[in-house]
């Protein structure tokens, strides 16, 4: 990579930092399976002085999903897993379901499949002020917020359940709308394997990969490696954000009763990249198979239906996009917001981590930071430019 390449990245952070855009920041940029940049910047913890490091553990919040989907196709592989199942057949609280149409509830005709969950397309939601539906997955957020302490924490099957019970948005897959389908999906790789979530992704996948500092929680020994997420206050300052967002802990110091799988996983940037490597290489990683090719073809391929890809759409910053098994597929370059390549996928999180796979290039971005409200941000496009803009001389 060209000096005048990292100069410019580390200019873009340092004026973010100064902006309170982030406290800090992480980068590591791999090509043809070797490091070809790594770069950190501010600070894991500002007010003890921590700066971000190598092995700095962040939440991953969304960037979660990918590897539930990555989950998923290694039940589906095993014979355990059919995505045309019907959801409910996992999970009685889907038998009934019902879908919020003009103000009023009505039985759903269509049942919710498993490939539903996957592609978004489920009719779940995060919640809304607007609609009775929504205001009722908030309050069962709200409320499953206030017992995470307590012996009354609700599962992560517990918590599918009920969320079944409340009116979808639309019919499944009549349309898009990002939502719980991802944690819905949990609950469903729990009663297919027959193990607790995280016990599956951890004899599946973090221990023959290699991520050891990846899980649902952060022991004791490792919390003064746990970054500090922010929030913005005025004038370009942040502070700390201790919320339990999504009922993810904000100190992550206990195994949870609920493991997301959308939003409840902590990694470090190297922990991740071997999980996109993984996923790059066509499912294998120094000599460990943990998908067949055709099947990671599977997974970072697909798309929607035009109804379903209008709805998309409409997400800011996905435009040139489609969308499959919990990750964006770029589509259509020509009509992205940021320099791109065909046929790139990955996804980001709350908290400001982002991932991106180029199979072509055989090139991996990943990103990683603790800021409030961030997803895909401006910055993180911007160092994408600067990156892409030489990507052919890397």
């Amino acid at each position: 990579m060209k000096d005048k390449t990292k100069q410019r990245i580390s200019e873009l952070i340092s004026e973010g930092i100064r902006d309170g855009i982030t406290a800090g920041i992480s980068i590591l940029v791999r090509k043809d399976d070797k490091e070809e940049y790594f770069h950190t910047q501010g600070y894991a913890d500002r007010e003890q002085d921590r700066a971000v490091s190598r092995d700095t553990i962040f939440k991953l919040y969304s960037m979660s999903k990918p590897i539930t989907a990555t989950a998923a196709m290694i039940l589906m592989e095993q014979g355990k897993l059919d995505l045309a199942q019907k959801v409910s057949e996992f999970l009685p609280g889907f038998s009934n379901l019902t879908v919020e149409k003009d103000g009023k509830t009505e039985q759903a005709r269509m049942p919710m499949t498993v490939q539903d969950l996957l592609n978004m397309t489920s009719g779940l939601t995060y919640g809304d002020e607007n609609t009775a539906g929504g205001r009722e997955i908030l309050a069962y957020l709200e409320e499953c917020v206030g017992k995470m302490y307590t012996d009354q924490a609700v599962s992560t099957q517990e918590f599918a359940n009920h969320i079944g019970t409340i009116p979808l948005a639309f019919e499944p897959s009549a349309s898009w709308n990002y939502g719980l389908s991802a944690d819905v999906m949990g609950a469903v790789i729990e009663v297919a394997s027959g193990m607790r979530f995280g016990e599956f992704l951890e004899e599946n996948l973090f221990q023959p990969l290699g991520m050891r500092d990846t899980g649902f929680w952060v022991p004791e020994e490792k919390q003064n490696r746990l970054a500090v997420a922010y929030e913005s206050i005025k004038d370009g300052k942040v502070q700390p954000y201790t919320g339990d967002h999504l009922v993810i802990q904000h100190k992550m110091q206990k195994r949870p009763a609920f493991e997301s799988g959308g939003a409840g996983l902590v990694s470090t940037i190297d922990d991740y990249s071997r999980f996109a490597q993984m996923l790059l290489n066509g499912g294998n990683l120094d000599g460990i198979r943990i998908l067949s090719p055709e099947t990671v073809r599977f997974l970072t391929s697909g798309g929607l239906t035009p109804s379903q890809q209008e709805a998309m759409w409409k997400w800011p910053g996905l435009s040139g996009h489609t969308y499959s098994h919990f990750m964006r597929i770029l589509t259509k370059p020509e009509m992205a917001c940021m320099l791109g390549r065909k046929g790139e996928y990955g996804w980001d999180g709350w908290l400001g981590c982002y991932f991106a796979n180029f199979p072509t290039e055989k090139m991996i971005i990943l990103i990683m930071m603790q800021k409030k409200d961030s997803g895909t941000i401006p910055l993180t496009r911007k160092i994408r430019n600067v990156l892409l803009a030489e990507m052919e001389d890397l």
